[in-house]
């Protein structure tokens, strides 16, 4: 089942895939990933390779390339279930195979081991891989706008994704989160994002870490009348994300996002006597701690970023 699974989503979403994989990042990536594949099966190349095959046959994988392989497999089966995105699947199956080549090739020859880990550290420095860039009804919020904007009509209700560009995470989750504001974004229910990578004050303030071993990267958030009702993932005592899945059915279903949606619209058609109603949270409040007020603070002017501005 563990491999049913994504072969079906793979086939489903075959025509988008096709367009995705034809991007410079992920042609690399691989051409990267069946490097050693290449060597080994490469007449006039692996005649030269040592093996521990007994027919002597260096052409071949021996047991113990076989016994590398299949461990691998086994690997990113296990992690492919908590997949939520075609991009997440590929992404696993690459990342992995990077390593695998890397064992492989070390266990080949040391020097075709350094030359391929130094490929991949270059690839990785240099080499980014791209940004979702299709259609999606989100606001992008800066260090200076995030708290004007939350508290600027309580009758709007916010959902935030607090997320840094260099997580794999957050980077497979935007196409999901950009659908989610397609379907319900309306006058009352709205959907913003933040990056903690940039802005570390707000992280701070919101009390997000962006540390990867913190795991809460993202984080949605939901504000009502400008105040936090709840969050995903939660975090324990020791600061660690509880582990949670951020498909659209679990926040759909988390957030009452079609609950929401139907009171939120009532917004575009009542603009008086409104706000007291919205601003009553059906969420249970999140206890906040006594923040020392800050003098002489000047009232920001209002900011609106996109992803150009970055």
């Amino acid at each position: 089942m563990a491999l049913l699974t994504p072969l079906f989503a793979f086939l489903y979403h075959l025509p988008q895939v096709y367009k995705w994989l034809l991007k410079p990042y992920y042609v690399a990536s691989l051409f990267m990933s069946v490097a050693f594949l290449a060597v080994r099966k490469t007449p006039g190349v692996c005649d030269h390779l040592n093996t521990e095959r007994e027919d002597g046959n260096s052409c071949d994988f021996d047991w113990r390339e076989v016994e590398i392989l299949m461990f691998l497999s086994a690997i990113v089966m296990m992690k492919n279930r908590r997949a939520i995105t075609v991009e997440q699947h590929v992404g696993n199956i690459i990342l992995f195979s990077k390593v695998a080549n890397v064992i492989l090739f070390f266990r080949l020859d040391i020097r075709m081991g350094l030359l391929y880990l130094t490929l991949c550290i270059v690839f990785l420095m240099t080499c980014k891989p791209p940004l979702y860039m299709g259609p999606e009804y989100i606001k992008y919020f800066g260090d200076k706008t995030i708290d004007d904007e939350l508290e600027r009509d309580s009758r709007v209700t916010w959902i935030v994704e607090f997320f840094a560009n260099w997580s794999p995470e957050c980077q497979s989750f935007a196409s999901v989160y950009a659908d989610l504001s397609l379907k319900y974004n309306c006058a009352g229910l709205k959907f913003g994002k933040v990056d903690i990578g940039r802005y570390g004050e707000v992280s701070k303030k919101y009390k997000v870490s962006a540390s990867p071993l913190s795991k809460q990267l993202p984080s949605l958030v939901l504000f009502q009348g400008g105040k936090e009702v709840m969050r995903r993932p939660q975090v324990d005592k020791k600061g660690r994300a509880v582990s949670w899945s951020f498909t659209e059915e679990n926040i759909i279903r988390e957030f009452n996002l079609n609950e929401l949606y139907q009171k939120s619209k009532k917004l575009n058609k009542s603009k008086g006597g409104y706000g007291d109603k919205a601003g009553q949270s059906q969420f249970p409040p999140v206890p906040e701690e006594e923040e020392p007020e800050q003098e002489g603070g000047d009232a920001p002017g209002e900011e609106s970023e996109t992803k150009k501005d970055k």
